[in-house]
């Protein structure tokens, strides 16, 4: 049974026509427009890109396996976050319940019966992914499902629930500001300086943002949680 969404096979990027046999020589002339044509052959598709095309592919077989079936148009971010709820049950991440004596507890120092279920971070990632795709496959920024306001309710509960639950707080890191000294150097023009006048560089904080990284490394489970989708809900 095939198991993956999508219908056909995806040819292989990598894979590259040859053209005729290697065992027959090619004048001179004739191998460097070869080596020229193969050159401009377009590159295979990142890691990011497939991975997005394998989620997009697993949401709509999710909208056809739907009951009843579902249409992408009529799609709504209700229908996003049930999404997300069905992928729970691929999860591996151990999310304590309230009566758990592990509850908040990083290192918990024993197995417990509490479910695992998708990490925040995988979701989060796996939202703007199929956000991106939405749009690049037609869909209008307006109206797409996945930047919806209840989606983004919904990702801010669970991940406050899965901090209290896991005890693994997640927090942005603050920005660091860069020293305030300035130099003649920073300044791009040729300044000339007495003791009694003052250098305005222009330079300014500027911040360095380091971004929340909580969600790094967790596109590998969402990743294998499409791919067990997709046996799933083609049986």
């Amino acid at each position: 049974m095939d198991s993956a969404f999508g219908g056909a096979a995806t040819p292989n990027p990598n894979s590259i026509n040859e053209g005729p046999s290697s065992a027959t020589a090619l004048p001179p002339r004739a191998s460097q427009q070869g080596a020229g044509e193969s050159s401009s052959s377009p590159a295979p598709p990142s890691r990011y890109e497939s991975q997005k095309r394998r989620d997009w592919n697993t949401f709509l077989q999710y909208l056809k396996n739907h009951k009843p079936p579902l249409t992408l148009a009529r799609c709504s971010g209700a229908h996003v976050i049930e999404f997300l709820k069905y992928l729970d049950q691929f999860g591996k991440t151990k999310v304590h319940l309230t009566g758990c004596p592990y509850f908040g507890h990083p290192n918990p120092p024993a197995p417990c019966s509490c479910p695992q279920k998708q990490a925040w971070g995988s979701l989060d990632a796996l939202i703007g992914r199929l956000r991106a795709a939405y749009e690049e496959n037609g869909g209008r920024p307006e109206s797409n499902p996945f930047g919806a306001r209840a989606v983004r309710i919904y990702l801010r509960e669970v991940r406050e629930g899965q901090a209290k639950a896991r005890g693994i707080p997640y927090e942005k890191k603050k920005k660091r500001k860069r020293p305030t000294h300035v130099s003649t150097t920073d300044v791009g023009v040729n300044v000339s300086v007495t003791p009694t006048q003052a250098v305005d560089g222009g330079g300014g904080s500027g911040g360095v943002g380091d971004g929340d990284h909580s969600g790094v490394g967790t596109a590998a489970n969402v990743g294998t949680v499409t791919a067990a989708a997709a046996t799933t809900t083609s049986v």
